[in-house]
């Protein structure tokens, strides 16, 4: 339950941002930033995720997926039933919804590359 309402909580704060800062979004500088701060944020929303829940870096993959997928769940549904959530015009509900594909597969490449096996050096005798 609660990595279910931390993808909402996630959810929630995205669709906040595009729906009250859409200049945050938009522009054609703050719209690069916007991208480009979603790695840290990404990563923060990860560590979240691991802390909050309690996760094994082995259980971190599933852990991210399930909350991250409730929040695109979520997503999906506004943009199909209810875009207004994002804003009355079109091109910000288009820029909010790429900026949130962006995020999610943000976060889920660094879960990939938190979990991903560590290099092991074979010991000299056997080199």
């Amino acid at each position: 339950m609660l990595l279910i309402t931390l993808g909402v909580a996630f959810w929630a704060l995205a669709a906040a941002q595009i729906r009250w800062l859409p200049a945050s979004i938009s522009g054609p500088v703050s719209g690069l930033i916007s991208f480009v701060i979603a790695v840290p944020v990404g990563w923060l929303s990860v560590r979240i995720v691991q802390r909050c829940a309690s996760l094994s870096i082995g259980q971190l993959p599933a852990g991210v997926l399930l909350s991250g997928g409730i929040a695109m769940m979520i997503d999906g549904a506004v943009l199909h039933w209810a875009p207004q959530v994002y804003g009355q015009a079109e091109t910000q509900v288009r820029l909010g919804a790429a900026w949130l594909l962006w995020g999610y597969g943000v976060a889920f490449a660094i879960t990939l590359l938190m979990c991903r096996p560590k290099a092991v050096s074979a010991p000299l005798a056997q080199q």
